[in-house]
């Protein structure tokens, strides 16, 4: 049994750990509010563009990292005194992968049926795939020596500089060219700036290489590649069909709507799920049926809660589409209303669904969870190619929408969820009264001024959830401790007070 951690360790995981997620916030924060102000500058079809290309680049990413981050963390933090031998490896193994990602990239825009003015863009983008390369593979190598802090403060100054830079390449008129080499240039100082830190610290690629070393590499990191691969194109896949099948204006008004979908999963449901990840793997027991009473219990819970506290934000986005866009993206955009309309249900069963994937991750199931999304691909795909060129823009959503409520249908099958849902059913019946109330205090108080529709709408909502009981004293007690568990959660606590054991 390995020893306990001691209290300097246990501070310094803390740090880490704190380091990453005020990187992860700044970053993820900046970037969002940069979106918001592209939309505006470049307007709808050039912000089209950018979305393709972004989606071509996202996948060819995927191609180029094949699951090697995680491995190469976990081995180095192992064998330290191997790092230069993994250091060489990673090179070797990414630089291939990044060619043929250039290639794939650089075909899919002609395969797609592109024009030249987004096929030669792409060309330019794709660049990046050999640069972040560089710098991926410097930051894999600084978490696994415990430098979070370093590298988080170099991909802060990272974002702040390429924001910044891309804003004076557009005001000078550049356009998107302006935006792709000044993401070149900063990508390449952030890799400098890391390879100058490990080789202060002793890092730096051993050659030749040893086989030995990059062969596991690449194997081990093949099931994670081809889960990102899939999950990755299930994502940008609406993208690339719109342009291909539509317009790049088309795909603008779709890539906002996304754009305001990202903000919220990645406050919502990628933040909630990084805090319980720790708690549903202490909760599971791998000699129980479906991992013990507790570990489904969290699960089950959490996934409702989910529900609950995105609903709402649904109805919202649903009723006031218009009056959330426009102001954000400017008049253009105004087609983006009808797409978020649709879109924003994606978003609500998504992230139900992120939450019994984190919980087959957990019992190292996610193998089976390649197999539902790429179901989901499949026919996400099929119904693209069906409602794009009947019914627009708007078909993607549906497309979108469609293909994630099968896909919470199969998980929901391979959970076993239906007596739950059935012992349930009350509940839900409650839940829909309280919908329906709201969405009618949300109508009428929206007929005065939007704002009011909104923040009404919530206070009904939330009111109408505390009266009607859809909430049992198991859920809250399950919430007071996930509360404990949170950052601030001391605070929540001294006005809250139930008699429950914090034991976890």
């Amino acid at each position: 049994m390995s020893a306990p951690f001691s209290g300097t360790e246990a501070k310094r995981a803390a740090r880490n750990a704190s380091a990453l997620a005020i990187a992860r916030i700044l970053s993820s924060g900046a970037l969002l509010i940069w979106q918001l102000i592209l939309g505006r500058l470049l307007g709808d079809a050039n912000f089209g563009i950018y979305g393709t290309i972004g989606a071509l680049y996202a996948i060819g990413a995927t191609i180029t990292a094949f699951g090697m981050s995680a491995i190469l963390i976990r081995d180095v933090a192992r064998r330290a005194d191997q790092a230069n031998d993994y250091f060489a490896a990673s090179l070797t193994l990414q630089t291939g992968l990044a060619l043929i990602a250039y290639v794939a990239v650089t075909l899919g825009g002609s395969a797609l049926g592109y024009d030249d003015t987004i096929r030669a863009l792409a060309s330019v983008a794709a660049i990046s795939l050999f640069v972040d390369m560089f710098g991926n593979i410097a930051y894999d190598l600084l978490l696994a020596h415990e430098r979070m802090v370093t590298a988080s403060l170099i991909d802060v100054v990272h974002i702040a500089a390429r924001i910044s830079l891309a804003a004076v390449a557009l005001a000078l008129g550049y356009g998107l060219i302006g935006i792709y080499v000044v993401t070149i240039l900063t990508g390449i100082g952030r890799a400098a700036a890391m390879w100058l830190f490990l080789r202060r610290i002793g890092v730096k690629p051993r050659f030749p290489v040893q086989w030995s070393i990059a062969r596991p590499l690449f194997l081990n990191g093949l099931p994670l590649a081809i889960s990102a691969f899939i999950n990755n194109t299930y994502s940008q896949v609406d993208k690339l069909m719109t342009t291909s099948i539509l317009t790049p204006a088309d795909t603008g008004h779709l890539n906002a709507a996304f754009v305001i979908l990202f903000g919220m999963i990645e406050v919502l449901s990628t933040t909630v799920i990084i805090a319980v990840y720790p708690m549903m793997s202490r909760a599971y027991q791998p000699d129980q049926p479906n991992g013990g009473a507790s570990f489904r219990f969290m699960v089950e819970k959490l996934s409702f809660f989910t529900l609950l506290m995105v609903l709402p934000m649904a109805m919202v986005m649903s009723s006031f589409a218009a009056p959330i866009t426009v102001p954000l993206f400017g008049d253009d955009f105004l087609p983006t209303a009808d797409v978020l309309r649709v879109l924003i249900w994606y978003a609500l069963v998504t992230m139900v669904v992120n939450i019994f994937a984190q919980g087959m991750m957990v019992m190292n199931r996610q193998r089976r969870f390649v197999v539902i999304r790429s179901s989901g691909l499949v026919l996400k795909l099929a119904l693209n190619l069906i409602l794009l060129p009947r019914i627009g823009v708007i078909g993607a959503a549906a497309a979108s929408v469609l293909a994630e409520i099968i896909v919470l249908t199969l998980v929901g099958r391979d959970y076993r969820l239906g007596q739950t849902v059935r012992a349930m059913l009350p509940r839900f019946a409650r839940l829909i009264g309280v919908v329906a109330v709201s969405l009618a205090g949300m109508w009428a108080l929206g007929s005065l001024h939007p704002i009011l529709g909104m923040i009404g709408g919530i206070v009904f909502y939330g009111g109408g959830v505390l009266l009607a009981r859809v909430l049992g004293d198991d859920d809250l007690d399950l919430l007071y401790r996930l509360a404990s568990a949170v950052p601030g959660g001391s605070i929540i606590l001294r006005f809250w007070r139930r008699d429950v054991a914090l034991n976890w």
